[in-house]
C-alpha cells in the first residue's frame, strides 16, 4: 500500500498537487475503495513520474494538453505536440545565435537581407526579417521596448538598422523568458552604446537553452515509459491503495 504522502515526497511535490493533477484530468481517474482510500496503481505513478520530469522543459500547459490525449491512447498526436515544442527549442537556439552574431560582429546582412541596401523598413519589412508577426512589434512598441518613427508623409511606422539591432535582442531576451525589466535595462544599455550587457544576456539564454534541451531529453525518456506503459495496459495493473 503507497500513500500519497510517500509519492508526493518520492517527487518532491506536495499532496495537493496530485490532487491537481487529479482535477485537470491529467492523470487517470482515481478510483475509491468502500473506506474512501483512493486506488492508485502503477499507472498512476507513471503519469506523475512523467508530469514531474516534463515540466521544466516543456511546462504544464503542455502537459495539460498531451496527457489526456495520452490517456485516450493517441500516442502520436500527444507525440507530436511534444514535437512541435522541442522544434521551437531548436528555431529559439538558432535566433539566439543570430542574435550573438549581430551583437559581437555587428553583422546585420544574416538579418536584413534581401533588404541589406535599405536604411529604413516598413513594419512588415522588420517583422519578417527578425521572424515574428507584425502585431508583435506593435506589442513591444505598446511596452515601451522599441519607438519607431513615423514617415513623414504616411504615417507608417519607419525601423531603422539600430531599431533592428534592438528588435533581434527582444526577440531573444523574450524566447528565453525574460522579464520586460530585464529587457528594458539592457536596451537601455545599448541606448548608451554599451551592447557588453546584450551580449552577456544572449550568451546565458543560449546556456539556457542548452539546459532545456537537456530538460526535454530527461521528460521524454518518463514518456516514453508512461507510453509504453499505456499501450500495454491490458496486462494485469497490480494496483496500490492510499488516501
Amino acid at each position: 500500500m503507497i500513500r500519497p504522502l510517500d509519492i508526493a515526497k518520492k517527487l518532491n511535490i506536495s499532496t495537493s498537487a496530485l490532487r491537481h493533477y487529479e482535477s485537470w484530468g491529467i492523470v487517470p481517474k482515481v478510483e475509491r475503495k468502500e473506506n474512501g482510500y483512493r486506488i492508485y496503481t502503477k499507472e498512476h505513478i507513471a503519469y506523475f513520474e512523467c508530469i514531474r520530469a516534463m515540466n521544466t522543459g516543456f511546462g504544464m500547459k503542455v502537459i495539460r494538453e498531451t496527457m489526456p490525449l495520452i490517456q485516450q491512447k493517441k500516442i502520436t498526436d500527444a507525440l507530436w505536440l511534444v514535437s512541435k515544442v522541442q522544434a521551437k527549442l531548436y528555431e529559439d537556439k538558432m535566433k539566439a545565435e543570430l542574435a550573438l552574431n549581430v551583437l559581437e560582429l555587428d553583422n546585420l546582412d544574416e538579418i536584413v537581407n534581401p533588404f541589406s541596401k535599405k536604411n529604413w523598413y516598413s513594419i512588415g519589412e522588420a517583422a519578417k526579417a527578425i521572424g515574428v508577426a507584425n502585431s508583435t512589434l506593435r506589442h513591444w512598441e505598446k511596452e515601451g521596448l522599441i519607438l519607431p518613427e513615423r514617415d513623414d508623409e504616411s504615417g507608417y511606422r519607419i525601423y531603422n538598422k539600430s531599431d533592428i539591432r534592438k528588435l533581434v535582442v527582444i526577440r531573444t531576451l523574450q524566447s528565453a523568458v525574460y522579464s520586460l525589466d530585464v529587457v528594458r535595462e539592457v536596451l537601455g544599455e545599448m541606448d548608451k552604446h554599451n551592447i557588453s550587457e546584450a551580449i552577456r544576456i544572449t550568451r546565458e539564454s543560449l546556456v539556457y537553452y542548452d539546459y532545456l534541451v537537456k530538460e526535454q531529453l530527461r521528460g521524454m525518456r518518463y514518456l516514453h515509459l508512461l507510453c509504453v506503459m499505456v499501450e500495454d495496459s491490458g496486462e494485469d495493473d497490480f494496483p496500490y491503495c492510499s488516501r
